[in-house]
């Protein structure tokens, strides 16, 4: 029979160190009123046959069934309550681990509704960490290990700390790295709980966090194609994209068209596509129509102060027809210029619509 540990400690934690198991060889034989010494910012997890048990705080603890309650079935069952009873300690540091670094590596990825519809975030700075919940980690992270470092997970809480942040991003909508960088000054704040969401569930939390502003890297069309991951999604990008610049700077009402045409190639795009595909799909769709109402209230405010040239009626058709016979001869010029391929077929038939109720009023309704 192995020996019989009267006093468990441990009282040297290491630079970095997590988790410290005794005996470090594996399980060893309990019983009780052997002694349990755990330090300020210690927790002491009893493990016994690979099944997490009970949690003691700082202080001296004579192992009983009043402070291990969850351990009294297991004795009761195996040993009667007399024999020892096999179990490991795991001591958890529960102090902070201050300026542990972290960068975007690989960068941030977010979508956005602007431009080709999706941007990458790069940044770096550094993070205070710690246990918050010594039972959970140790069910995490730590059973079956001798000791466990905050290199062993350091990728984990990078990773972690990454997707956090991209969630957050994306659910307020960032559409650039002004906005991004904007949100990291709320993180580096008082809203950090944002951040210890995911934590949570690993028993750790975040007290201190500290970044660099975003940077935005540079991507190819290539690039930005492979990371929306569905050509018809980034065609679509495409296209909202030209719809958004024409809407700003209204020109020909070519540019409708134009605008138009792209929209209809969105819609026949589609396929067979997943939820996420469908819902960026309708949002897509959505401001495209907006950006196509902006374009027709810009184009017709445009023309009630100043007639686009390419839409200036010939010699013969007066600029601002008052009589019935100028409003005919408008409209005359207006075919001509269909035909000619002058104007767009939205814009003749705005027109058309416009002037001939103009000229049946004129003409008492006949």
């Amino acid at each position: 029979m192995a020996r019989i540990i009267d006093v468990v400690q441990h009282p040297n934690v290491a630079d970095e160190e997590l988790v410290w198991r005794e005996p470090q060889a594996g399980a060893g034989d309990f019983r009780m009123g052997s002694q349990c010494i755990v330090q300020e910012s210690q927790a002491a997890v009893f493990v016994s046959q690979g099944q997490v048990l009970d949690a003691l705080g700082p202080g001296r603890h004579t192992l009983s069934t009043a402070n291990l309650p969850l351990l009294s079935n297991l004795i009761g069952k195996v040993t009667d309550g007399k024999n020892p009873f096999p179990a490991e300690v795991y001591y958890v540091n529960l102090k902070d681990l201050p300026q542990v670094r972290w960068g975007t590596n690989p960068p941030v990825t977010i979508f956005t509704t602007q431009g080709i519809g999706v941007m990458q975030l790069m940044s770096n700075g550094v993070v205070d960490i710690g246990v918050d919940d010594p039972v959970r980690f140790v069910k995490q992270y730590a059973v079956g290990k001798p000791v466990l470092r905050l290199d062993d997970i350091k990728e984990r809480v990078q990773t972690l700390l990454l997707g956090e942040m991209a969630q957050i991003l994306s659910q307020l909508k960032v559409q650039n790295e002004q906005e991004a960088n904007a949100m990291l000054t709320q993180l580096e704040g008082a809203s950090l709980a944002l951040l210890n969401e995911g934590f949570r569930a690993l028993g750790m939390r975040i007290k201190a966090f500290e970044a660099k502003p975003f940077q935005r890297k540079q991507i190819s069309r290539e690039e930005a194609m492979n990371l929306v991951g569905n050509k018809e999604d980034f065609f679509r990008m495409e296209q909202l994209d030209v719809a958004r610049a024409a809407a700003n700077n209204p020109g020909t009402a070519g540019d409708l068209a134009g605008a138009g045409i792209g929209f209809g190639i969105g819609q026949q795009l589609g396929g067979a596509m997943n939820p996420q595909q469908q819902a960026m799909q309708s949002q897509q769709q959505m401001m495209m129509m907006q950006m196509m109402q902006q374009m027709m209230e810009k184009m017709q405010n445009s023309g009630q102060t100043q007639q686009p040239a390419a839409q200036a009626p010939a010699a013969g058709a007066p600029a601002n027809p008052q009589t019935p016979e100028e409003i005919q001869a408008l409209l005359d010029n207006l075919d001509m210029q269909l035909a000619q391929g002058k104007i767009s077929e939205t814009a003749y038939n705005r027109l058309v619509e416009k002037w001939e109720t103009r000229l049946k009023e004129l003409r008492g309704g006949q």
